[in-house]
């Protein structure tokens, strides 16, 4: 075979490759562009159990937002897509179009609306008090005054934790940290959400070290974000919603992750 041969046949091979390449390309594209949903990539703190968390085994984010997201998006014609993002990232990263919508245990506050378009409320959440198990000194929100109180930065629980006079506030990027700093004692209590707390001392290991102290701190409810402006994505978001409430779905997920109905 002349080197012109030659030549001609691995020109032709290359070029076969290069078609089957595109065909399968080309498949690949329509299996993703026949469903006719639009991707959604929806931003969430994912170290906040049991609202979102990654699974240790599997490492799929996992929680209540996530089976709620996935529900409610599914529902209003959207293809969900989990973005995992630190809490007080959220908001920016919703004005910068990095993300369309956040689930993330938001509580709705008159300073976000400003920021954002939420729902409807989907779910009702207050701050309740960790601290170390042999603690006595500390048993209702009073008591943390002149206290070193742990927080998650960004959240309902850092901000009502800065109104407690000569409070020393410890901020954290995320729970676990906040935690830990309790358990090693560079903190004297942890604010947080009334869930969050919970599940920690039932399934984070620490019953034998923490307990929950006094009553609940300023219910608020949790809503989903979307960027202002977006009044159809939010009225979508709210229809669905309702449905899966009426459906018992959303009954379904509650009581999954919280053990009861809301």
């Amino acid at each position: 075979m002349n080197k012109k041969m030659v030549y001609f046949v691995l020109a032709a091979f290359l070029l076969s490759l290069v078609l089957l390449a595109g065909c399968g390309q080309q498949q690949k594209q329509a299996a993703s562009t026949n469903t006719g949903k639009k991707v959604v990539k929806i931003g969430s703190e994912t170290t906040f159990p049991p609202f979102e968390f990654q699974d240790e085994k599997t490492k799929d984010y996992v929680g209540f937002d996530i089976d709620l997201a996935k529900a409610v998006f599914t529902k209003a014609g959207y293809e969900p897509e989990i973005v995992s993002t630190q809490f007080d990232g959220l908001i920016p990263a919703l004005d910068a179009g990095v993300i369309d919508a956040i689930v993330s245990g938001m509580q709705i506050t008159e300073e976000r609306s400003k920021k954002v378009l939420f729902s409807n409320p989907y779910y009702e959440s207050g701050q309740n008090i960790l601290v170390r198990a042999d603690n006595t000194a500390i048993k209702n929100w009073n008591d943390l005054e002149g206290k070193k109180i742990g927080v998650q930065i960004g959240t309902t629980g850092a901000a009502e934790a800065k109104k407690v006079p000569n409070a020393d506030i410890r901020e954290f990027n995320n729970t676990s940290e906040a935690n830990l700093e309790l358990k090693a004692g560079g903190v004297d209590a942890v604010v947080n959400s009334v869930p969050v707390n919970a599940y920690y001392l039932k399934n984070g290991g620490g019953a034998k070290d923490a307990k929950i102290v006094g009553d609940i701190h300023r219910a608020l409810y949790c809503g989903i974000a979307v960027k202002k402006g977006n009044t159809e994505m939010v009225e979508k978001i709210n229809k669905a919603l309702e449905e899966i409430k009426q459906s018992g779905e959303y009954d379904k997920i509650c009581e999954k992750w919280f053990g009861k109905k809301q």
